[in-house]
């Protein structure tokens, strides 16, 4: 959608033109919206500022909103959040304390000596690069209001349609380029999504105000003239071609798509779930997470045209755990021969029944198996006896409101040899939950950089 922040500020900057007779006042919340407000405001010729804010995570989550805090004392907290989590008021407060630190950090950092703006009787443009649950731009709404702000607009690239409706009572006016109903992250939106740092965020207010750049200093907007260290690490891919022995139609290929970052740690094998490939937008939103935190994938089709096909019928080889088994190992024992894969080790993501067949096969090749990530798995489908032979380390993903699958996977536990179970707070079985995904993700690559990364060259697990 967009090529990176300065690109996504310019394209909002064109639904907001109405206001520039207001002489509005920008304010990009830290820091990845200062990039994109900087944009907004140069075009609309507004004033730029400011609104420092921080997400509450929920505890051993941090990636779900439990509330937010802004400069001046605004706060929000998310009542429904809390009671998924189930915490009360005073471990909000303790949640709190070390974001209070940080933002006091931050209005140091940005702020120095200047005064927070005189916001009585003026048309704000609050601006992010994306909004996911909300919860920061509500604490950034709240700390605008308190200012005197006489008409408040939320203006970001893209939100979460699931959050637009709650965010309307909040503001005057919720502008958005972009309303996706299918949204796993703001990260997803954007073709260049690396952290901003304080460095980035004083530049454009030193531009902001006329002052001359300092000195070393990067440019905002992606005008950097040289390499950005930040950037992604550059990939090699190509589609594969996998044979296998067997089937109910007889021999055949799998197709396969690897993605080779340059020095990767590991590779990341993807089995999709049940009537799904390897184009699952989910499987690949955590691919590329994957990648960018410098793993290797493989994401390949357990079935072939004319079984797929078939299944759509029948839906029997979607819940063949043997035949799908069967395959992943023979796509694992190919891929462990490339001589660009060989030195690596490599982790099964599984998903839904695929996760079913990536602990099967992870059974079976105890010696190639470094680490298993199941996402809303079913591990209920793999025999006791099976589950008992795996030896690497697995952990168990689950939504904090899939209770059936919790409760299955609660199941298994007791017969995995070393395994942890991981709950994403308000999440369903498909995580479409706005940050529900990156949770997972997170999660996953933790997982992997945990038991799976070693020193190239390492080679695969002991036995």
């Amino acid at each position: 959608m967009f090529r990176d922040r300065a690109h996504a500020g310019r394209l909002l900057a064109a639904k907001l033109e109405r206001y520039r007779a207001e002489r509005p006042i920008v304010l990009g919340l830290t820091r990845g919206g200062v990039p994109v407000a900087f944009e907004v405001a140069r075009h609309l010729l507004a004033d730029l500022d400011v609104i420092v804010v921080r997400k509450i995570g929920a505890p051993g989550s941090p990636e779900y909103a439990i509330g937010a805090i802004a400069e001046g004392g605004a706060v929000y907290v998310n009542r429904e959040a809390l009671r998924d989590v189930g915490i009360g008021d005073d471990q909000v407060a303790g949640l709190a304390e070390p974001e209070a630190v940080e933002l006091a950090r931050r209005v140091r950092a940005y702020r120095g000596d200047r005064k927070m703006p005189d916001l009585a009787g003026r048309t704000v443009l609050v601006v992010d690069d994306g909004v996911a649950t909300g919860a920061t731009a509500r604490a950034a709404g709240r700390s605008a209001r308190q200012r005197g702000a006489a008409r408040l607009v939320l203006a970001v690239p893209v939100i979460a349609a699931a959050s637009e409706a709650e965010l309307r009572s909040e503001f005057d006016e919720v502008i958005a380029v972009e309303l996706p109903e299918a949204f796993y992250a703001v990260s997803q939106w954007y073709e260049r999504f690396t952290q901003v740092p304080d460095e980035e965020v004083l530049e454009c207010l030193r531009r902001a105000r006329g002052e001359r750049p300092e000195q070393g200093t990067d440019l905002p907007s992606g005008e950097r003239t040289g390499p950005d260290p930040a950037e992604p690490p550059r990939l090699e891919e190509e589609t594969l071609a996998i044979p296998f022995d067997g089937s109910p139609f007889g021999p055949g290929t799998l197709d396969a798509d690897l993605a080779l970052p340059a020095h990767a740690k590991g590779l990341v094998m993807f089995v999709h779930g049940s009537g799904s490939t390897r184009r699952s937008p989910r499987n690949r939103f955590v691919a590329r997470a994957m990648r960018e935190a410098g793993f290797a994938t493989l994401l390949f089709d357990l079935l072939t045209l004319e079984e797929a096909e078939e299944d759509e019928v029948t839906t029997r080889l979607r819940f063949d755990i043997r035949l799908l088994t069967g395959r992943v190992m023979a796509v694992t024992r190919r891929v462990s021969e490339l001589p660009r894969t060989r030195g690596l080790r490599i982790g099964y993501f599984g998903a839904s029944t695929g996760a079913a067949a990536a602990l099967a096969a992870a059974a079976e090749l105890p010696q190639r198996i470094a680490a298993v990530v199941s996402r809303g798995g079913r591990p209920d489908l793999v025999p006791p006896a099976t589950l008992e032979k795996v030896r690497a380390p697995v952990l168990l993903v689950v939504g904090g409101k899939d209770d059936t699958v919790l409760r299955l996977n609660r199941a298994v536990l007791p017969h995995l040899a070393a395994a942890e179970l991981a709950i994403v707070p308000g999440a369903t079985h498909l995580f479409e939950e706005p940050g529900a995904l990156g949770a997972v993700a997170r999660r996953a690559a933790e997982w992997f950089e945990c038991h799976l990364a070693v020193s190239a060259g390492a080679g695969p697990p002991a036995a």
